[in-house]
């Protein structure tokens, strides 16, 4: 899997900060933008992170190229329907030789299932070969493709949104595959925004677990504070 942070919104805790309080000020976003102090932005920020009013914070976005994921993966990751996404598309792109397979964790470690999955993955290309040797079309043949199957995305979320994702996805309780692109996410997208990132991801980074009986049980141990 390889995710990186294509864009982002510049200054993205100013832009919030600003697009908050011209709600209030005698003048306009631009003016504010250039005089409103470091402590006053942080100002801002505290009371939109703490009050919950979490309107401002779509104000700035980020771009993520994600290549090296399965398309079981991307299934998941499309149901987040607040952002915007391209893929590879299987209509469109025919592969000549075959294509890398995402291999879950626990089959790579069971010799039987390794053997077993890679059967099944390369009868499953060899098939769709054939299709397109016999002139079917790619956008037909790509029916035999599994979900297993490498892909390529990227994808822009606002802020609101990726802090969403972020604490369904770094869930513990989060499927393993989108889960480690989570956390990729947000290793990226912190240092841009310290402050509005200092405790995202899983609820439990911020206080009780949200999940109810579905929790792991595992409190987070290095929860941060807001000042």
């Amino acid at each position: 899997m390889d995710v990186r942070l294509l864009f982002h919104t510049s200054d993205p805790e100013r832009a919030i900060a600003v697009a908050a309080r011209v709600c209030y000020a005698p003048v306009g976003a631009a003016e504010l933008m250039e005089e409103m102090s470091d402590e006053a932005v942080r100002r801002v920020l505290r009371t939109i992170m703490n009050s919950g009013h979490f309107s401002t914070l779509e104000h700035a976005a980020y771009t993520f190229a994600i290549d090296g994921v399965s398309r079981a993966l991307t299934h998941q990751l499309v149901r987040h329907r607040l952002a915007s996404y391209n893929q590879q598309s299987q209509r469109y792109v025919s592969y000549e030789t075959e294509p890398q397979f995402v291999v879950p964790p626990r089959v790579a470690e069971d010799a039987d299932a390794s053997a077993a999955y890679d059967e099944a993955t390369a009868s499953a290309f060899a098939a769709y070969r054939s299709l397109l040797d016999a002139g079917v079309a790619p956008e037909d043949a790509r029916y035999l493709l599994p979900n297993a199957m490498e892909s390529k995305i990227v994808v822009t979320m606002n802020v609101r949104e990726l802090l969403h994702f972020l604490e369904l996805r770094c869930c513990k309780r989060a499927q393993w595959e989108i889960r480690d692109l989570a956390l990729r996410m947000l290793e990226l997208a912190e240092p841009t925004a310290p402050y509005i990132f200092m405790d995202a991801g899983a609820s439990c980074r911020r206080g009780p677990c949200r999940e109810g009986k579905m929790s792991c049980g595992e409190p987070y141990d290095k929860a941060p504070k807001r000042d």
